[in-house]
């Protein structure tokens, strides 16, 4: 679906380069993750992808063809969902959602993806009322408005209950199993695991690792099993190599005799690997970076 190729990037008045020579493919059907803390260049790539930001250097092909041939049309065929959900906070939701389909030849059902996310009852009330997580939600809906192939979304589910989050997730997984393409950036790792087939994290403009879930947690983590078990003085543990579990005679009477509380493999969280990849601490992962004057730390906003 994108192939970038060698992707350089700098804004006017900044004395280095956001974008330092990215490479990566998005393959059709896929939901690829672009991943790293504010300020590391996300938001300028999805800003060049879709159409936002000329004057790179490098190639970006979508479809096959480079990007800088496509015309407007090629808006007929992305949703964009922005970070910051932005709307017309004097018309009503409906209205809201009437005026954005205007702009496309085709469209979607949005009553139904209302009444799918809860908002068919408040349908009629000025968006400017509505609460923080009924924007996003409205936000989302406003996305799929134009039935995308491509589909850009940025924290879609930042500030939601666990029920809406679940219903945007089995939205996104409904639209990839439909043929639709996703590049989710999002700083919510269980929405990595649970939806991307491959994530790439970006530190100072570059990316510094790229590869699916499951194998990036292979690597990152340790070959052991750590088994909880109580016996008469408690609970206690122990660890074992995996890949000799099989001849492990101390394992097996363990199994065998005592009682297991819990066997886990010790495979990294997704969480742990951000932080070791990039460097940045949790606590940080929100924090603007200043270097580009606002411009990258906006998002897509901007």
């Amino acid at each position: 679906m994108f192939k970038v190729k060698g992707l350089f990037y700098r804004y006017p008045h900044n004395d280095e380069d956001t974008l330092k020579g990215l490479d990566f493919t998005i393959e059709e059907g896929q939901i690829f993750g672009l991943l790293g803390p504010s300020g590391v260049g996300k938001s300028t790539t999805q800003k060049i992808l879709v159409k936002l930001l000329e004057g790179f250097q490098g190639q970006v092909f979508y479809r096959e063809k480079p990007l800088l041939d496509y015309g407007r049309d090629f808006y007929q065929e992305i949703g964009v969902g922005f970070e910051m959900p932005v709307h017309f906070s004097k018309l009503t939701a409906a209205e809201n959602l009437e005026f954005f389909k205007k702009l496309y030849r085709e469209t979607a059902d949005s009553d139904a993806l209302m009444e799918r996310l809860g908002l068919a009852p408040d349908r009629d009330k000025k968006v400017g009322e509505y609460s923080r997580g009924m924007k996003v939600r409205l936000n989302f809906i406003r996305s799929l408005l134009n039935r995308p192939r491509m589909l850009f979304l940025d924290e879609p589910t930042a500030g939601l209950d666990p029920k809406n989050a679940r219903i945007i997730k089995d939205i996104i997984r409904e639209f990839q199993e439909e043929g639709g393409t996703v590049l989710l950036s999002t700083h919510l790792m269980n929405d990595v695991e649970e939806l991307c087939d491959e994530i790439a994290f970006m530190v100072d403009g570059k990316i510094a690792e790229i590869n699916t879930p499951k194998d990036l947690k292979l690597e990152y983590g340790q070959r052991r099993l750590k088994v909880e078990y109580s016996d008469n003085s408690g609970i206690r543990e122990a660890s074992f190599e995996l890949d000799t579990l099989g001849e492990n005679q101390e394992f097996f009477d363990l199994i065998k005799n005592k009682r297991i509380i819990t066997m886990h493999s010790q495979e990294m969280t997704l969480d742990d690997i951000f932080i070791e990849v990039t460097g940045m601490e949790e606590s940080n992962l929100h924090r603007p970076d200043n270097r580009h004057q606002g411009q990258e730390a906006g998002g897509l906003n901007d």
